[in-house]
């Protein structure tokens, strides 16, 4: 008996459970169990792009078949030579397909459904670097908007001339952290700020950090690590602002970590708030230890890595972004700054599966 090839069993084994799913979702019991169903549906949808890419390629793989078939009776001469064209072209797209699928197999990380923290801050640079901060939260607000989800503002600090100190925000939606998950690093900006008047170009930085949000189970808090302070808030936001304690400071005292947050007018829902953020950093402190754990002190180059380092350069008298992980450069500057991020996010994504899978061979 052949052997079979190990791809084209798991991708039989993928699309077969696809169907299975397909029958078990028509299963009145299973309609009748929302809990079980919702269960089903969300594997039957994580399988769909397999599936059908898996029966597209099925379909390649016959037709390489007859080709190579065509050319060995040698019956026709025109025949023989346009079949042998088909083969060459077939088995070019084959091997495509099959890298595609390679990566589309790769175990799915579980976080990447997560909604995801995004926090930005203004670095070196002072106004300019508030500015960009600034920027780049119009940027991903925009594309939020583009891909479907919803922005909750957790907490934000104004600089002058419209920047942002700093602002902190949750996206919500399909693959939200999965998505914007490799944009945490250094984020640089080359341009003439607006308070130049000589026209000479400046470097200046915002650092971005997206956290998967943690759920209860999968970071427990004793309060009697927390320290709360509360206080009073202070910028826009209506009558409640200096005429309340309504605002919150939330020290976990073995980490060091510390959340505030002031954007509700309730101490309440902004003590929520400071904590959804603070298990989230916590979860996010945990995952990144695993991973060096499983690195074997090897830092990886597209995921969550040194958020210290450099990951992008904006520059605009280029009309340029260089992505410094993948070595991709684009001039669509004005576009991606406008919200237009999915094709840099598929990149960082293919690019991170990849390393997972180089990863994985070597263990």
């Amino acid at each position: 008996m052949p052997d079979i090839d190990p791809l084209i069993e798991r991708l039989r084994e993928a699309v077969t459970r696809y169907e299975e799913l397909g029958l078990k979702m028509a299963d009145p019991d299973v309609i009748s169990d929302v809990g079980r169903l919702r269960e089903l549906a969300k594997e039957h949808s994580q399988l769909e792009p397999v599936a059908a890419a898996a029966t597209h390629h099925f379909k390649m793989l016959d037709e390489l078949n007859q080709a190579r078939e065509l050319v060995a009776s040698g019956e026709d001469a025109e025949l023989t030579e346009l079949a042998q064209a088909e083969v060459i072209g077939l088995e070019s797209e084959c091997q495509e397909a099959e890298e595609h699928l390679q990566r589309l197999l790769v175990p799915k990380d579980p976080l990447d459904d997560r909604p995801a923290v995004v926090e930005i801050r203004a670095g070196t640079g002072g106004d300019e670097a508030a500015l960009f901060a600034a920027d780049l939260y119009r940027m991903y607000s925009r594309f939020a908007s583009e891909s479907g989800w919803t922005v909750e503002l957790v907490s934000s600090s104004d600089g002058t001339l419209g920047g942002l100190k700093e602002i902190v925000f949750i996206a919500r939606g399909k693959e939200a952290y999965g998505r914007l998950r490799y944009e945490s690093g250094v984020h640089r900006v080359q341009r003439v700020p607006e308070t130049e008047s000589q026209g000479r170009v400046h470097t200046s930085a915002a650092t971005v950090a997206v956290l998967p949000e943690a759920e209860d189970v999968d970071v427990e808090i004793t309060p009697t690590d927390l320290k709360i302070d509360v206080f009073r808030s202070s910028g826009p936001g209506g009558q409640s602002v200096n005429t309340t304690d309504s605002a919150v400071r939330i020290t976990h005292v073995p980490t060091g970590l510390v959340v505030s947050c002031q954007d509700e007018k309730s101490q309440h829902k902004n003590k929520a708030k400071a904590l959804k953020v603070l298990r989230s950093r916590l979860l996010d402190r945990m995952i990144a230890e695993q991973e060096t754990e499983r690195a074997r002190e090897r830092r990886m180059q597209v995921g969550t890595g040194d958020r210290s380092a450099k990951i992008r350069t904006y520059n605009f008298p280029q009309n340029r972004i260089t992505d410094h992980r993948i070595g991709l450069t684009t001039h669509r500057l004005e576009a991606i700054l406008g919200g237009d991020l999915g094709e840099l996010c598929e990149a960082l994504r293919i690019a991170g599966v990849e390393e997972r899978m180089a990863m994985g061979a070597e263990d």
